[in-house]
């Protein structure tokens, strides 16, 4: 918990009650520091990429093909893939399917939940280009422009086995030191706010009235 900060960093909740403002970010996104030492933050990225603790977000049809893939037979179990209950528990967002505006916001939280170096998956073509709901007034058409995205997985939907393949690209993009997703939407926060901004009007947050 951040205890002070300047007046330009301070947001809408300070008008809150001290119990009320414990439970909401007061405070920009801070960037991911590597380590100095090259082997260690390789070390590091080893590890991450050899436990991806995913959130899956299932909005619509895209997330009926993550059902198997945590079973017998495709066992994500082997190549360190985890399902978490908690945005504060997972490394790795899965967004299979389409995102409507009031689905937005809740990604958008979910996103900000979670502890940074954290990677993001846009399942289904959904979230690539709106797929068949790509002329919907109440559906967001690319992802991206929202929150940072680290690997796509198109069709519609994908099989389980490409949802495998694509776990292991990420794992082999962490460890290459090219997913930095989180740090990007740092640089870039104030662009992604405004693109959120545009099509979520009401955000019934305290901490979002910047």
């Amino acid at each position: 918990m951040i205890k002070s900060l300047s007046t330009d960093a301070t947001l809408a909740n300070a008008g809150l009650s001290a119990e009320e403002q414990d439970l909401f970010s007061n405070a920009r996104p801070t960037a991911y520091e590597p380590y100095s030492i090259k082997a260690v933050e390789d070390f590091a990225n080893w590890c991450r990429a050899n436990s991806l603790w995913i959130l899956a977000f299932g909005t619509g049809c895209g997330a009926i093909e993550l059902r198997p893939l945590m079973t017998a037979r495709f066992d994500a179990n082997r190549i360190g893939v985890a399902g978490r209950p908690t945005p504060r528990q997972a490394s790795v967002f899965i967004i299979g399917g389409y995102s409507s505006v009031k689905t937005l916001k809740r990604i958008v939280r979910s996103y900000e939940q979670m502890q940074g170096p954290k990677f993001v998956i846009a399942l289904g073509i959904c979230p690539v280009n709106g797929g068949m709901y790509w002329d919907s007034y109440n559906t967001i058409k690319r992802l991206d422009q929202y929150i940072p995205v680290d690997l796509y997985i198109t069709g519609c939907m994908p099989r389980p086995e490409v949802l495998v393949a694509g776990a292991l690209e990420l794992k082999k993009m962490i460890k290459e030191g090219r997913c930095d997703g989180a740090n990007r939407y740092v640089e870039n926060f104030d662009w992604y706010k405004a693109n959120q901004k545009k099509v979520i009007k009401k955000w019934d947050m305290p901490d979002y009235n910047w």
